[in-house]
């Protein structure tokens, strides 16, 4: 199924990142399983309008499967941590029937409904584990104090052929919304090629249920485990001005080794979708293992992150030019950032990017990249691997997966 785009679901910031010296607040650290109030964070977290802030932890809560959580700033100055849900409540016989750790953040609509993935739960899964993944969403109580209601909207390996999930599974990935109110979103595994090398797939709402299509298989291109259109997508995908589709693989690429991850767009006509690949990595300079999302600027170049690679060893940060696949790298060195997992925001003023870097001797570096010029605007500890989102006034917010007054990681805000 596929909608008319009425706008660009570009990631471009809405507004200026300030200049000077950064400073780093803690908003809120995590207990874990003492506090049963979540543990590792790791997902991009999501502002509602009135300013509180929504996110998930893979573990930790009341059942140690994740959470979702809210963070809601008090009129002292500090925030407010509240668990909205504790996933793996409707457990029986080893599943986990309403999901089980979510690695990615949340998206969210007009109505303050929030919706989001779990890597394993769900239901019955050939993999042997408590579940193949879902999609979820939660909708605010209908009075302040009351509980969220969760609903699973749509519950991976549903469609299972010789122990292969069809229609996808472990879905890593945030989602996206089109305007027609679509979710679409990438699952590591599954589909309908003989490795099994992951989707793209979109969610359409229909007579009060939601109805799943795959748009794309990864792995439909090469022999063996030479997969040269990629597979294993763990980021999410994002849309052009013309609707087209963008994203990131793991591994794939490669008609010789089985290749360190693609850039690739998907673009729709009479007979589907089909996929380009825009770039191929095999962890060499340009760097490898992709984990990111795209994101674009205002004229158009593609920009996101490789794990591992480029000069030193420790990833990259790239821009592609979509015209003529044109390729500039950053190199991270290790004093500067190590291991980037995430996308980055781009600041509409001055061509800027920001992201988060997991590793290296800073042990998380918020980072500032201009042209080939880099800034670490803090080291903010404990490994974040969430991208991070920008307030009205400029101010950065990201998670870390570790730290912590308990290291079960944190909260962050970045005041420049």
């Amino acid at each position: 199924m596929r909608s008319v785009f009425m706008f660009a679901a570009t990631l471009i910031l809405a507004c200026s990142i300030s200049e000077g010296q950064a400073q780093v607040n803690v908003l809120y650290s995590f207990g874990g399983y003492a506090n049963h109030d979540g543990s590792q964070p790791q997902g991009k977290l999501v502002f509602d309008n009135a300013g509180n802030l929504y996110g998930t932890t893979v573990r930790g809560g009341l059942n140690g499967y994740g959470t979702v959580f809210e963070l809601s700033p008090s009129t002292d100055g500090g925030w407010t941590e509240s668990i909205l849900y504790n996933f793996c409540s409707q457990y029986s016989d080893y599943q986990c029937f309403d999901g089980a750790y979510p690695e990615a953040g949340l998206v969210i609509d007009s109505a303050g409904n929030l919706y989001g993935t779990s890597s394993q739960g769900g239901g019955i899964c050939p993999r042997g584990t408590l579940g193949c993944g879902e999609v979820f969403e939660l909708s605010p109580p209908a009075q302040l104090g009351d509980d969220w209601t969760y609903s699973a909207l749509y519950k991976f390996c549903s469609v299972q052929q010789n122990g292969t999930c069809l229609d996808g599974a472990v879905p890593y990935s945030k989602l996206t919304f089109d305007a027609e109110g679509n979710l679409y979103g990438t699952a590591t595994n599954g589909g309908s090629t003989y490795n099994a090398g992951g989707v793209v797939f979109e969610l359409s709402p229909s007579q009060g249920a939601w109805v799943e299509s795959v748009l794309y298989n990864f792995c439909s291109v090469g022999e063996g485990e030479h997969c040269l259109d990629g597979y294993d997508p763990v980021a999410g995908v994002s849309f052009d001005n013309s609707g087209d589709i963008y994203g990131t693989t793991y591994y794939g690429g490669s008609s010789k080794y089985i290749g360190d991850g693609v850039v690739y767009k998907l673009t729709h006509g009479s007979n589907g979708w089909t996929e380009t690949v825009l770039a191929s990595f095999l962890n060499g300079p340009k760097g490898g293992y992709l984990m990111g999302e795209v994101n674009f600027d205002a004229a158009g170049n593609l920009y996101s992150t490789a794990n591992l690679g480029g000069k030193f060893g420790y990833g990259t940060a790239f821009r592609i030019d979509p015209s003529t696949n044109k390729m500039l790298t950053f190199s991270f060195d290790n004093t500067d950032g190590a291991y980037p997992t995430s996308g980055v925001l781009i600041d509409p003023k001055n061509g800027a990017i920001y992201g988060t870097a997991s590793g290296g001797l800073l042990d998380g570096a918020v980072y500032k990249i201009v042209g080939q010029t880099e800034t670490v605007l803090a080291d903010v500890g404990g490994d974040p691997e969430s991208a991070l989102i920008v307030d009205k006034a400029g101010n950065l917010y990201g998670t870390t997966t570790k730290g912590g007054n308990d290291q079960q990681g944190t909260v962050y805000e970045i005041i420049p």
